[in-house]
């Protein structure tokens, strides 16, 4: 009697060991007919989109069917079934380059109905086990070549060449780097001990306080403009100073039409060609009149230039003022008037 009960219980652990589902889970049957089966046993897994729904039952040969006589049963939980449709595709595919081989069941493209216990699943192109190790086959020549000039690199430094080979076995150039790294190392030493610009910028809390009070500032700042206190707020916040802003522009533009179109006394000045003629030929008059003066021509020029002219004329105003002089001095002598009877 013992021997029986271990027996069952051995078979029911292999049950479960070799199932996705428990002893007591529903099931139904899938089938697919494929043209080589390469790589599929009984007992193997079956996945859809990446998730393993049940196994492979039986794989045999059908006879009669020359495009695809290998008829491979499988047995997925009914739990699944919803998620896959009577026009999804099953394909062979393989774990890797040299994993097991598994049945892929693709619904992305399907919009069928719901299989059924029984359905029959089209089969989808896949990749055999020679093709992948064929279609690899490039990747690891790509590998040969790097490995390969790996090699090469690696030879040219133990051979001295190069400056990778100079920074690795030249000790003057690792004395170098080793200066570097320790005034660095000082460098970050004074830094964390408050010495010099940047270490007093770090563990000087004077100097934070200072950005914090500047920072509050700025913050209330900030606010009152929001406000629209103060002359920048009032710029900011009032309507009636951005409208005044905007008629004076669009003053300013009505103007620069007006002119361009030579509308006004302005505009006149500036589009009339006559105007312009005349005030042209009135400057090149002046400009005459001006070197003609220069020149000492005529009697302003020589009012200008003469000397003679300028002292007769200065002697002149000298010899009146003289004689206005005396006449308020002694004014009866210039005033009296005799009277003579014949």
């Amino acid at each position: 009697m013992t021997v029986i009960v271990g027996s069952l219980t051995l078979a029911v652990l292999v049950f479960l060991i070799s199932g996705t589902s428990g002893l007591f889970t529903k099931k139904i049957t899938l089938i697919t007919y494929f043209d080589n089966a390469e790589g599929i046993r009984s007992g193997q897994p079956v996945d859809a989109e990446g998730v393993p729904i049940g196994n492979v039952q039986t794989v045999r040969l059908v006879p009669g069917r020359q495009l695809d006589p290998v008829q491979v049963v499988m047995r997925i939980s009914t739990q699944y079934a919803p998620f896959i449709h009577e026009d999804s595709t099953a394909g062979i595919m393989t774990a890797g380059v040299l994993g097991e081989s598994f049945v892929d069941i693709n619904s992305r493209q399907a919009n069928g109905k719901p299989v059924k216990d029984g359905s029959v699943l089209k089969s989808a192109s896949a990749p055999s086990i020679t093709d992948v190790v064929r279609g690899s086959q490039t990747s690891l020549q790509n590998i040969d070549i790097l490995v390969k000039r790996t090699d090469a690199i690696l030879e040219e430094i133990q051979n001295g060449k190069g400056s990778l080979h100079q920074a690795i076995f030249d000790t003057a150039l690792v004395n170098k780097i080793n200066a570097i790294l320790n005034q660095f190392q000082t460098l970050l030493n004074d830094v964390s001990n408050g010495k010099g610009t940047i270490g007093k910028f770090f563990a000087d809390d004077s100097l934070y306080r200072k950005a914090d009070a500047l920072v509050t500032k700025l913050d209330v700042m900030a606010d009152e403009i929001n406000k629209g206190h103060g002359s920048l707020g009032k710029l900011v916040k009032d309507d009636a100073l951005y409208n005044n802003a905007t008629q004076t522009i669009s003053t300013a533009n009505k103007l620069i039409t007006d002119l361009n179109a030579g509308r006004g006394a302005a505009g006149e000045l500036l589009k009339d060609e006559e105007l312009a003629r005349k005030l042209k030929n009135m400057v090149e008059k002046l400009s005459a009149i001006s070197d003609r003066l220069e020149a000492g021509e005529g009697s302003a020029g020589k009012l200008l230039k003469d000397p003679s002219l300028y002292n007769n004329t200065d002697q002149m105003l000298i010899e009146t003022r003289n004689l206005i002089k005396s006449m308020r001095e002694n004014p009866k002598k210039y005033l009296t008037i005799h009277f003579r009877v014949f």
